[in-house]
């Protein structure tokens, strides 16, 4: 979708905090309504908030779940500086200026039935949005491999879920996805029981090197997370000649194309561009924007 396909699906709206939970490692888990953000955001789509009345600029935050029914948007997000300190302040009744939902959003092909879903740190909400639209669809069976460097924002479980080739000790998974059917692991360097001690890429790469060439075939890789996580994907992906794609994360300003700060260098055959991270992404194949 081009910008200009994009200005009659984004709203500014004055959002109401229904409730705001703190997590460990000052993560929060923030559910709005905006109903007109909620009927039009796609796995992968942000929104631009004002943390606070007085604070001028907007924060971009991803998405993590939508309820079009009731008009619900929930943000997952880590306090790092003023912006996410106001935000963290906002109690349930007040309202806060959301503009969104904003961004191209992942695709998943048909032809590709195994997506295999990559989400670090605070590229955690995306991937979920992403696997809750998959769960509608029963063609697809994806995999969810998520690490983080600080303790998780939910309190992990023992799978219900079988993943074969992986080691039989990394067992914990995210409660909300084991729910739906659809099998996750967790990936940390804290000693976490149930975790796979290692990237969140090197537990991909032990799935995908455990597949028959048929089921390997199927694969399509979905990830978003910090910059070295990403290259690390799009790396597994090209040595393993997967599809895959990638969603950034950047400083932005207006988070509607017109300022070009979240510009990226991207490639296509043997030219070089540059793409808004914004409006042009933050969803990009993996290969143009990590071309080697």
């Amino acid at each position: 979708m081009s910008e200009r396909g994009q200005r009659g699906s984004i709203f500014l709206e004055e959002a109401e905090v229904l409730s705001q939970e703190a997590h460990a490692a000052d993560q929060y888990l923030l559910s709005l309504r905006a109903p007109l953000c909620a009927r039009e955001a796609r796995p992968g789509s942000f929104v631009h908030l004002r943390c606070d009345p007085l604070l001028p600029m907007r924060r971009p935050l991803s998405i993590m779940r939508v309820d079009r029914k009731n008009g619900r948007v929930e943000l997952l997000y880590k306090m790092v500086g003023e912006g996410t300190r106001l935000l963290a302040s906002r109690h349930p009744g007040e309202h806060i200026s959301l503009l969104g939902p904003i961004g191209q959003p992942f695709e998943a092909h048909s032809e590709r039935s195994l997506p295999l879903l990559i989400g670090g740190g605070v590229g955690i909400p995306p991937i979920v949005f992403l696997a809750e639209t998959l769960r509608a669809d029963r063609h697809f069976r994806p995999f969810a491999v998520f690490g983080s460097e600080v303790p998780f924002p939910f309190h992990a479980r023992p799978s219900q879920h079988l993943v074969p080739g992986l080691p039989p000790e990394v067992i914990a998974a995210i409660p909300l996805l084991d729910d739906w059917g659809i099998p996750s692991r967790l990936t940390s360097f804290l000693g976490l029981p149930g975790c796979f001690e290692g990237y969140a890429t090197d537990l991909a790469r032990i799935w995908l090197e455990g597949l028959d060439a048929g089921a390997l075939a199927q694969v399509e890789i979905f990830a978003c997370g910090p910059h070295p996580m990403l290259a690390a994907t799009a790396a597994l992906a090209r040595e393993l000649d997967l599809p895959c794609q990638v969603s950034l994360e950047e400083l932005m300003a207006c988070a509607v194309g017109g300022c070009a700060g979240c510009a990226v260098e991207t490639r296509a055959g043997d030219g070089i561009s540059m793409k808004r991270v914004c409006v042009d992404g933050p969803v990009f194949d993996a290969y143009s924007v990590f071309p080697d």
